[in-house]
C-alpha cells in the first residue's frame, strides 16, 4: 500500500506540529529555569522540556534557543560574579581609603606618646640622681626590717585567731555544760517538793 498524497500532507504536518510543540516545551523549560535562577544547561533545558538532548542538538531553532540561554546565563553569571567583585573591591578601597587618613594622626599620636615616654624617663633619671647612695641603702635596710615585722605581726595574728577559736568552743561547751546544770537543778528542786507532799 502506498500512502496518497493526503496522507503524507497530514503526516508532515502532524510532524512539524510535534516538532513546534517539543519548542514551547523548550521556551517554557528555560524561562522556569531563569525564573528559578537554575543551572542552564542542555541537559537541565531538556529533562524540563521532556525531550532528548539529541532533538536540541540537531534542531536548529531548538538548538539556537538553547545556545542563546546558555550565553545569557553565563554573561548574568559573570554580571553577578563581577558586581560582587566591584562591591568587595569597593568595600576594601574604602578601607583603604580611610585607613590612609587615619594615618598621619596615628602617626602624631606615637610621636607624642614617644614625647611623652622620653620626658617621664628622665624624670625617673633625675629622681635617681636625688637620691644618694646611702639614702638607697637605708631605705632598703628598712624596708627589709619592715617585711620582717609584717611577717611576725601575721603569726601573731594567727596564733590569736586560733586562741580565740579555742576560746569560743569552750565557751560553747561551758554554756552547754551551764544548761545542762541547770536543767539538772530544776530536776531535782521539782523532785523535793514531790517527796514532801508523800
Amino acid at each position: 500500500m502506498t500512502a496518497g498524497p493526503g496522507q503524507t500532507a497530514a503526516a508532515i504536518a502532524a510532524r512539524r506540529q510535534q516538532t513546534q510543540d517539543k519548542i514551547t516545551r523548550v521556551q517554557k523549560a528555560i524561562g522556569q529555569l531563569r525564573r528559578e535562577r537554575g543551572r542552564v544547561a542542555v541537559r537541565a533545558i531538556a529533562e524540563r522540556a521532556a525531550v532528548s538532548p539529541t532533538f536540541l542538538y540537531e534542531n536548529p531553532d531548538a538548538r539556537a534557543l538553547v545556545q542563546q540561554a546558555v550565553a545569557d546565563s553565563k554573561s548574568r553569571h559573570d554580571r553577578r560574579t563581577s558586581e560582587k567583585h566591584e562591591q568587595i573591591e569597593a568595600s576594601w578601597r574604602e578601607r583603604a581609603l580611610n585607613a590612609e587618613a587615619e594615618l598621619p594622626r596615628i602617626q602624631n599620636e606615637v610621636l607624642v606618646q614617644r614625647q611623652r615616654i622620653g620626658e617621664l624617663m628622665g624624670q625617673l633619671r633625675e629622681v635617681d640622681g636625688m637620691v644618694p647612695g646611702d639614702s638607697v641603702q637605708h631605705l632598703t635596710t628598712e624596708n627589709t626590717t619592715l617585711k620582717r615585722r609584717l611577717q611576725q605581726v601575721t603569726q601573731e595574728h594567727r596564733k590569736l585567731q586560733e586562741r580565740l577559736e579555742g576560746a569560743r568552743t569552750n565557751l560553747r561547751f561551758s554554756d552547754k555544760r551551764i544548761a545542762d546544770l541547770e536543767l539538772q537543778l530544776l530536776e531535782a528542786q521539782h523532785a523535793v517538793p514531790a517527796r514532801e507532799r508523800q
